[in-house]
């Protein structure tokens, strides 16, 4: 759930609402879907250039940036390094030097700048730059960069973020998921003597699975206070509570029946504990009175049982034998 923040007090300019692209420069990253044509990945941006990314977008809310390609910026002569002229950026009577042009053209690719056509720089007709405007983003990534400033590097430390495509009736659009918040996490950077992971592929996708259906089948104890009445409204003889369940938790219900009685009694009460009720290996081992490190291959081997039960190998065909040696011109009967 989308959560609204405050403003900064700093901004004082809001040049348009979010279009509901969510962009983290930030983090490096790009959030949302991006108006970049670049195929390659970017890569992350380190604390100097967040700074600098955070005052060029300030800058540019005053004014469209311009880019002095000649060296000479007005009240203020460009640093030379190795005899060749530094980038210098104006915005209303402001400079920042040392500017990047890959920066500026980066920030173009996330649709927090957009570029304008090159004309003369203010002041000096004979002097030509490269303008930068503010877009209807850019107040409110700065708004989102200001506020969540000490906040992002204490939630990057608790998550594990995956990039991943979700297929939908209108076409495909890519999101992103917390690998940390699933329970199988841990076990995932196990690996066996051969140096393979020790939980497959598909074990791990039939764990997301049952999980799935468990918490579609609305099975979840409740830890909050229910706002269902406290007499029941049933008539006498009538089903529990079958008929208030909508068909999508009922069809839910089902599947997880059938991947238990797959499993069977022995394997399936590690799997549900795990996957579903979000225990860790030890406080199954201690409830269960199991050796330790025991739990982790019983969730191995119910993981595969229930992957077998998901997508059954597919039977090799026998080879058809004779049931009847027919002579040339022979025709079976049909009855």
């Amino acid at each position: 759930m989308t959560k609204t923040r405050p403003s900064a007090p700093d901004v004082t300019r809001d040049i348009g609402r979010n279009t509901g692209r969510n962009t983290d420069l930030s983090a490096g990253l790009s959030t949302g879907p991006s108006t970049s044509t670049a195929t390659g990945a970017m890569t992350p941006l380190n604390a100097g250039d967040r700074k600098l990314v955070r005052r060029l977008l300030r800058l540019a809310l005053d004014g469209p940036l311009r880019m002095q390609v000649t060296g000479q910026a007005t009240g203020q002569a460009a640093r030379q390094v190795t005899g060749q002229a530094r980038p210098v950026v104006e915005a209303g009577g402001r400079t920042i030097t040392d500017v990047d042009p890959a920066l500026l053209r980066r920030l173009v690719a996330d649709g927090l700048l957009v570029a304008v056509p090159k004309g003369p720089a203010e002041g000096r007709a004979e002097d030509h730059a490269e303008g930068y405007a503010a877009t209807a983003e850019t107040a409110s990534w700065l708004r989102r960069a200001l506020t969540d400033a000490a906040a992002e590097p204490f939630l990057d430390q608790h998550r594990v973020l995956e990039t991943v495509t979700l297929k939908e009736p209108d076409g495909c659009r890519n999101v992103r998921r917390n690998l940390a918040e699933q329970p199988l996490f841990p076990l995932l950077r196990l690996k066996d003597r051969q140096g393979l992971p020790f939980l497959p592929e598909d074990a791990v996708r039939a764990g997301e699975r049952l999980a799935e259906d468990f918490e579609r089948g609305g099975l979840q104890p409740r830890i909050t206070a229910s706002w269902e009445p406290r007499l029941s409204s049933r008539a006498r003889g009538q089903a529990p509570a079958a008929a208030d369940l909508s068909d999508m938790a009922q069809s839910a219900r089902r599947r997880l029946g059938a991947a238990v009685t797959a499993m069977g009694p022995e394997l399936s009460g590690v799997a549900l504990d795990v996957c579903c009720f979000g225990k860790g290996l030890e406080t199954v081992e201690r409830e269960r009175q199991w050796p330790a490190r025991s739990a982790k291959l019983m969730l191995r081997t119910a993981l595969l049982a229930l992957a077998r039960h998901y997508a059954p190998p597919q039977r090799q065909h026998a080879q058809h034998r004779p049931r009847h040696w027919g002579e040339d011109g022979y025709r079976p009967e049909i009855s």
